[in-house]
């Protein structure tokens, strides 16, 4: 994938038929026929738990009108992704969001929604993937998430990636723990430039 470095991080849109490979994954942009997977994992309470979402319980002819105007008409700063492996199987989600191009930074969200891929470094491989796209091909400077105080496991797999703890936040009744990324601290890890 190339971009200038110049280009606005809200400008990251328009993938066409490129891709973004790490060693497990690639991210690509997202198309209809990811609907299904999407719809499923959406409305799977133990996924919706995870990501602190409410239980999604519209018909799927409802999602797939959304998901279709969304592919239409994608919102600006917010760059979300298919992962695949390798060998082109769906298996979850990644997004860059609340992209603040004057404080030079991003949220990112990922999930494994494919239960037989946890455990096995696609989550991590996805974070390390996008992780490196954009600070290679953007001036943003941190990249922050924020994950359920009681999932270990995603804190885990945060902090192998690079991510430090910044702090707490409570919303809707869930207590998150805030982690970050500054593109400082990622040019000192193995594989930062």
């Amino acid at each position: 994938m190339r971009l200038r470095k110049a280009s606005p991080p809200a400008g990251l849109r328009g993938l066409g038929f490129k891709v973004i490979t790490g060693s497990k994954v690639r991210l690509r942009e997202k198309k209809l026929s990811d609907v299904r997977n999407d719809y499923a994992w959406q409305s799977d309470p133990e996924l919706a738990r995870l990501d602190a979402a409410p239980l999604l319980t519209a018909s799927f002819p409802f999602y797939l009108l959304d998901f279709t105007d969304q592919l239409r008409h994608p919102v600006p700063h917010r760059y979300p992704l298919a992962v695949e492996t390798l060998d082109g199987r769906f298996i979850g989600n990644c997004t860059c969001y609340d992209i603040d191009e004057k404080k030079g930074e991003a949220q990112l969200g990922i999930m494994i929604g494919d239960r037989t891929y946890w455990d096995r470094g696609y989550g991590a491989d996805t974070v390390t993937t996008i992780v490196n796209h954009v600070f290679m091909n953007t001036e943003l400077r941190r990249i922050y998430l924020k994950t359920l105080d009681w999932n270990l496991r995603a804190q885990r797999c945060f902090a192998k990636c690079g991510f430090t703890a910044c702090g707490q936040l409570r919303r809707n009744g869930d207590d998150f723990v805030l982690m970050e990324l500054t593109r400082e601290e990622w040019a000192r890890q193995p594989g930062g430039v």
